[in-house]
């Protein structure tokens, strides 16, 4: 089942590009903010687009230079030569607790795991580590948001959106670099 959002950001205009990596056919969506949306694994550019548009209400302009910096960062990513992204993000597709631990994801270092307990924790909600799970599930920005770095506080690597598989990968990648 697709994500939906609720947020008053209908009919605002998004660039946006698909481009192929090690994991598929990934899309982006930028406002004038910044990187509003990602999405892994897409099967077309028509698919992406369907999303932007039917599910989250956008207006689309394909605009691939915009994102030419990006995927640049994201080739190094797979590559194992860079560790944190550099691309001004938009948020706003999320409710205030799923932007602040949003921005708490941000803080785990690259190759390094936490769990859902210490996500709750570092929010200073410590009750609350069913709830971080299911923000970092509505992730809109995943690998650049690194939510695959949250792992059960047994080992076990738990969920991801983009299945576990991803997860995996992403961390194995970051694991040998």
């Amino acid at each position: 089942m697709k994500k939906k959002y609720s947020h008053n950001l209908k009919n605002e205009t998004v660039a946006y590009t698909v481009f192929k990596n090690p994991i598929g056919l990934t899309g982006l969506a930028a406002t004038k903010k910044g990187l509003i949306r990602l999405e892994n694994k897409v099967s077309s550019e028509k698919a992406f687009e369907k999303i932007l548009v039917d599910e989250l209400g956008f207006q689309i302009n394909k605009n691939p230079d915009y994102f030419n910096m990006l995927i640049e960062q994201f080739q190094s990513y797979f590559t194992g030569q860079l560790r944190s992204f550099q691309f001004p993000l938009d948020l706003r597709l999320g409710t205030p607790f799923q932007q602040k631990v949003w921005k708490s994801l941000l803080t785990i270092p690259y190759g390094v795991t936490r769990s859902y307990k210490w996500m709750a924790q570092s929010i200073n909600n410590p009750k609350s580590a069913r709830a971080v799970g299911n923000a970092n599930g509505q992730n809109p920005l995943s690998i650049i948001i690194p939510c695959h770095r949250v792992v059960r506080e047994n080992g076990e690597l738990g969920g991801y959106t983009g299945g576990v598989q991803i997860k995996r990968y992403l961390l194995g990648l970051e694991k040998a670099s």
